[in-house]
């Protein structure tokens, strides 16, 4: 019996420390972040454009317009493509095509950030001579697809069988329960992994290096370049200059304040299902 307390009372310490372990470098990133960009933010860092070297002042406004554009774009091209790929590895698990879609999806999940600039690079920049914001729109997309279509999967995977049938026996036909009916059940499951997926690739600096390319002025089209938060917070910090230094940390409390924001949504979504 004793024997058997000790080894409890060990096994618990080593999961307090473990968790004290991870914890520690979070709340270091989150201190240093907080600390170092809390004081350059302001209405104008929020609202303003970039100013030249020197010159005080300034803001990341056309940062922040550009990442919710790119990730819009990418929004509008995944979501669907990803959510009906899911639906169809749910329900026609069976075939040879849906073995392929499965087989794809799990390649693209592993396939690096940087791969997929480059591919959107080669697929739209070089084509259309120009990098614009649909370009790294369709390189966020490509990450976007392959989760959304495995939380769908998943999600609906998880509705039983029984309501599917009884949807079958009161007359509905095999689309409609598909659609109205399990996608109903799985929606905040879906949701979930939707907005996980966002927070993550709101952080995406790589793909859009090779191909939204940044500016220092507000939007001016889809397929004009634009800038983004992780582009700026990049540039600014390869930079020579205390003052983009400084800058870059507090696009560095934006974006994360943004991801924290979206997984607050996640929470309150996820308490209700």
């Amino acid at each position: 019996m004793l024997e058997r307390k000790l080894k409890d009372k060990i096994f618990t310490v080593f999961c307090i420390g473990s968790v004290i372990l991870a914890l520690v470098p979070l709340l270091s990133m989150l201190y240093t972040i907080i600390f170092r960009g809390f004081s350059v933010i302001s209405i104008d860092f929020l609202t303003r454009l970039p100013t030249p070297v020197g010159t005080p002042g300034g803001g990341f406004g056309n940062a922040i317009q550009g990442s919710i554009i790119t990730s819009g774009i990418a929004s509008i091209i995944g979501i669907p493509l990803g959510v009906l790929s899911g639906m169809y590895l749910a329900e026609y698990k069976k075939s040879s095509f849906s073995k392929l879609v499965s087989f794809t999806a799990d390649v693209l999940t592993g396939v690096p950030s940087i791969i997929t600039g480059v591919f959107a690079y080669l697929l739209i920049v070089l084509r259309f001579g120009s990098f614009s914001a649909v370009a790294g729109g369709v390189a966020l997309a490509t990450i976007m697809i392959p989760f959304i279509v495995r939380t769908t999967e998943e999600s609906m995977k998880m509705v039983p069988w029984n309501i599917r049938e009884a949807s079958i026996a009161l007359g509905a036909t095999r689309w409609q329960t598909t659609l109205f009916v399990v996608l109903g059940a799985a929606k905040f499951g879906i949701i979930t992994g939707i907005l996980l997926i966002i927070a993550r690739i709101s952080g995406e600096a790589a793909p859009l290096l090779f191909t939204a390319f940044g500016n220092r002025f507000w939007y001016s089209g889809v397929f004009k370049p634009v800038t983004a938060l992780p582009l700026m917070i990049y540039n600014y910090a390869v930079s020579p200059y205390n003052s983009w230094h400084n800058m870059a940390w507090g696009g560095a409390l934006v974006l994360v304040a943004g991801i924290f924001s979206l997984n607050i949504i996640i929470r309150l979504i996820a308490g209700r299902r």
